[in-house]
């Protein structure tokens, strides 16, 4: 005897690094609110994609905890900043995966370009991985939703206006 058992439709996400992609990169680590810009038409990319049926889903190393350069706490607040901004753009984010960990104090297998917090996210969000996208301005982004098997990513150059990626015709990328 065979079960048909139904399984529960997957959804699709856009994955997105933080500095660089969300807000201005200084070039070194954003350690407080005060540092944090979000960068011109990332909410209204965020917007759009939102209104297409994505989840929006933050993946960012922050391997600046690690060197005690700053804290959980300051990212916390600078995640709660930018949660209330995307809100109030009427795109909240899904979640947000974060790894404080260094290569240069330990190994971990969540900091990209590891995979774990993209695991994470399509198995807590239930997402199809060749639904979604992942934007990053290092190839290290790539490469970690490669490895979990999220085929589609984006290199986006630092500081770049997102905005030009949400006109692509969405219904076709998943």
């Amino acid at each position: 005897m065979e079960l048909d058992i139904p399984t529960p439709a997957m959804g699709k996400a856009i994955l997105l690094d933080r500095d660089g992609i969300i807000n201005h990169d200084p070039g070194d680590y954003t350690t407080s609110v005060d540092e944090f810009h979000i960068l011109p038409t990332v909410l209204d990319a965020l917007k759009q994609w939102k209104s297409a049926g994505y989840k929006l889903i933050l993946i960012t190393n922050q391997g600046g905890i690690a060197k005690g350069r700053y804290g959980h706490r300051e990212v916390g607040e600078i995640h709660a900043v930018l949660q209330s901004a995307c809100e109030a753009a009427g795109a909240p984010l899904d979640d947000i995966f974060y790894s404080p960990h260094h290569p240069d104090f330990g190994a971990s297998l969540s900091r990209k370009p590891g995979s774990l917090m993209v695991e994470k996210a399509l198995a807590k969000h239930r997402l199809n991985p060749d639904a979604c996208w992942m934007f990053g301005d290092k190839a290290r982004d790539i490469e970690c939703a490669l490895g979990a098997g999220v085929r589609h990513g984006v290199l986006v150059e630092p500081n770049a206006p997102l905005g030009q990626w949400a006109s692509l015709p969405l219904g076709g990328w998943g």
